[in-house]
């Protein structure tokens, strides 16, 4: 009697898969970001802290929907979820106490956030790859 064994993927697949994986989430952020953004107000938005943490959930809600439709765990869409609007929460500080601007606060909350969802997808890369 032999075993069966599973043969892993090749590195150029799971490579692949990994950086679709990737573009699905922000694909899906954008959409995200585009369907939810006319339900609030403009007096919310107009305000940079209120702002951002506003367009910070619309991302955040596209891609979670879109990371459940995909059937990945409740554990992966919430650390997804932190990686995404952490950045624009520790964005606020600076902001409220003057140092950055509000257009500094969006611009640099927006690039640290694919890097900390790059780090979050990083982390457990054989999920993100399968």
């Amino acid at each position: 009697m032999t075993a069966l064994t599973v043969q892993p993927r090749p590195l150029r697949r799971r490579v692949l898969r990994f950086v679709g994986h990737y573009l699905e989430m922000v694909a899906a952020m954008v959409i995200g970001m585009m369907l939810l953004a006319p339900l609030w107000p403009d007096a919310w938005t107009a305000r940079p802290d209120v702002g951002a943490l506003v367009m910070a959930a619309d991302m955040t809600v596209g891609m979670a929907l879109w990371m459940a439709i995909r059937r990945h765990l409740a554990r992966q869409i919430t650390e997804m979820s932190a990686a995404m609007c952490a950045p624009f929460v520790l964005g606020l500080v600076p902001y409220w106490l003057g140092v950055i601007s509000g257009e500094t606060l969006m611009i640099g909350a927006h690039v640290l956030m694919f890097v900390t969802m790059l780090a979050a997808m990083l982390l457990r890369r054989d999920e993100y790859a399968h």
